[in-house]
């Protein structure tokens, strides 16, 4: 029995975020638990969601992927 990784996908592409979740999905193994458009949101569902991995876009308003990273 495998162990299900949480991920939460933070980009502020909508089409990005889509396009990952429905690709994650196939996984047995994967759950996407939460998406969000910019760093600041990230850091809010982050501390509420508990993922595992956390798949960061770098370039982002407001909060950029850096940023973000360094105060996970």
């Amino acid at each position: 029995m495998s162990t299900l990784v949480k991920v939460m996908i933070v980009d502020d592409h909508a089409i990005v975020r889509e396009g990952l979740t429905m690709l994650l999905g196939e996984e047995a193994d994967i759950e996407v638990v939460g998406e969000a458009r910019n760093g600041i949101d990230a850091l809010t569902r982050i501390a509420h969601l508990q993922p595992d991995v956390v798949l960061m876009d770098l370039v982002m308003p407001e909060m950029d992927g850096i940023a973000a990273t360094a105060q996970i």
